[in-house]
């Protein structure tokens, strides 16, 4: 692979140094225009329905552990759209980007701010929904709104931890070509020798575990804990009319999904383009379809959960006939998860045990 064309630069369509890629000029315009479009639905759809859900979650609606949980996940998305010009920008200038050095690291930190802070609120969430099923009596007297901002806080510190070394590692580059470009990229190796061993075997380790680590924490460890948690609470509630009516329930599954759809294809990518060495024509087609593609269903994500709050758990019509505000309200209401406290007696006795 040529100089610094990481899998990080894939979240911004960015694969411009891939030195093949000129044999599908055609291919790679359409598929830049395509991105610009995916971003700007991404960014209006974005900014309005989370923007919406902040303004009811947060200043509408009495204050509750859910509440507090798609709160958190809406500002998660929120910020990370409020960026997305940046990007639509940087593709439309033909990968220039003219920003400076300190917003090329802010826009790449927040958008895996946004990924690692999203999977762990869900994460979260998948663990308090297990907590409220298999111990009810102990998530009615200390599941409360303070715990969750306390949680939530944590969330955070976790995320932009693991978001911050890309304040160090990207950078910006001009072209010595006469177009007068400048790059937004990762600079690994922290170091404008491109060329020596030591910089480039610095580049390929520290490429390498920071795709490891991203996958690792971003995705297999929450996605395992999600699912095991899922697991429990489908077994624990079997046969119940709770598991399929519960409303805040259904939401959380589809949530899962949406998340698992559009971030999957981003990890594959990133480990394909970490472990090839040479670009051959197949491989060319498909990253020139694909990056894209991977990148777009990243950035849709970030504006899919206010949509999916308001039309899962009821009949879409319904949902329409219903205005915008209750619509919401009601999908975050916890009426529907009370129910999980009061379901099964035994279970209330194992937990007073406990």
């Amino acid at each position: 692979m040529a100089d610094n064309a990481t899998s990080q630069e894939i979240l911004h369509g960015d694969y411009e140094d891939y030195p093949d890629f000129d044999d599908n000029v055609g291919l790679r315009n359409s598929m830049h225009m395509l991105s610009i479009a995916v971003y700007s639905i991404a960014f209006l759809l974005g900014l309005t329905g989370n923007g919406l859900v902040i303004f009811v979650t947060g200043f509408r609606m009495k204050r509750t552990v859910n509440t507090v949980w798609f709160l958190n996940l809406a500002i998660a998305d929120f910020v990370f759209t409020f960026f997305i010009p940046l990007s639509v920008a940087y593709i439309g200038l033909g990968f220039h980007w003219p920003f400076g050095k300190a917003l090329c690291k802010l826009n790449t930190a927040v958008a895996f701010l946004n990924m690692f802070a999203s999977v762990f609120l869900l994460t979260i969430i998948s663990m308090d929904r297990c907590v409220s099923v298999v111990c009810p009596v102990w998530a009615q007297n200390y599941r409360t709104p303070r715990l969750a901002s306390l949680v939530s806080v944590g969330v955070w510190v976790a995320a932009l931890a693991l978001s911050s070394p890309y304040l160090a590692f990207r950078d910006t580059r001009s072209s010595s070509n006469e177009d007068n470009t400048t790059r937004c990229y990762n600079n690994f190796a922290l170091s404008d020798d491109f060329e020596s061993d030591e910089a480039v075997k610095l580049e390929q380790e520290r490429h390498q575990a920071m795709v490891m680590t991203r996958f690792v924490a971003g995705f297999l460890v929450p996605f395992a804990i999600i699912l095991f948690c899922y697991g429990i609470i489908t077994a624990r509630l079997k046969g119940s009319r709770l598991t399929r009516s519960s409303r805040p329930f259904k939401i959380m599954v589809a949530v899962v999904l949406a998340f698992f759809t559009c971030w999957f294809p981003y990890h594959v990518f990133s480990f394909l383009e970490m472990s090839v060495t040479t670009v051959t024509p197949w491989l060319e087609t498909v990253l020139v379809v694909g990056i894209p593609l991977a990148s777009g269903l990243a950035y849709l994500n970030s504006c899919l959960n206010p949509f999916l709050y308001v039309f899962v758990g009821q009949d879409f019509r319904e949902k329409l006939r219903m205005s915008v505000l209750a619509a919401f309200e009601n999908a975050f209401s916890e009426t529907s998860g009370q129910g999980l406290t009061k379901s099964k007696s035994s279970l209330e006795v194992e937990c007073y045990r406990v």
